[in-house]
């Protein structure tokens, strides 16, 4: 079984990462957390037994601290996040991997168990959902490509999971669920993490 983990990651710079909690904290600590993030998502990635792929928003940076020899590194392409996943997935797929799953790097406590329970969930299922807490999903997983699934208008709400799965059903899919995860957006997401201590 041929797997792929896509991991979705902002180049790293001041005043474009992590904006929601720039408002509140300032734009260094914003950028500090955003850090951490990335490292946090490093360690849980870095030694799964599957190919790896970054996929950069701005350019890919062959000179960061993700490894060249475990990562394979692209650039995001499309207008809308929806987009932007669709044609990272698709890619995937068109390379030959029979499963893909895409993450970000906002999600503190995702461990490698549950990035490989969502594989192992995509034996079963045509798709497969990582629902957040506040209503998104972290990772999102497929054996083919459909671009209907990442039709939505809007991004940023409540209702961005239930929304998704409705589009799934509507094609005839079938679809699974890791556990509920929280992300890291607003300087509260930051309590009972070693994060706080940035605030």
């Amino acid at each position: 079984m041929s797997r792929l983990l896509i991991i979705f990651a902002r180049n790293p710079e001041l005043g474009k990462t992590k904006t929601r909690l720039a408002q509140t904290l300032g734009d260094e600590a914003a950028l500090a957390i955003y850090y951490k993030l990335i490292n946090k998502t490093q360690e849980v990635t870095a030694d799964l037994p599957i190919d790896k792929a970054v996929y950069y928003s701005s350019f890919i940076d062959r000179e960061d601290s993700w490894d060249n020899e475990k990562y394979q590194k692209y650039l995001q392409k499309g207008d809308t996040l929806g987009e932007k996943m669709y044609y990272a997935i698709e890619e995937g797929i068109s390379n030959g991997y029979q499963q893909v799953a895409l993450i970000g790097t906002d999600i503190y406590t995702l461990t490698t168990d549950i990035i490989m329970r969502g594989f192992e969930l995509l034996n079963e299922s045509d798709t497969v959902l990582g629902p957040a807490e506040d209503g998104g999903y972290y990772l999102i997983g497929m054996k083919r490509p459909e671009p209907s699934i990442f039709g939505l208008k809007e991004w940023s709400h409540s209702e961005v999971f239930s929304q998704t799965v409705k589009l799934i059903k509507n094609q005839g899919m079938s679809y699974s669920t890791t556990q509920t995860l929280n992300d890291i957006d607003k300087p509260e997401d930051l309590k009972g993490t070693d994060l706080e201590s940035l605030i």
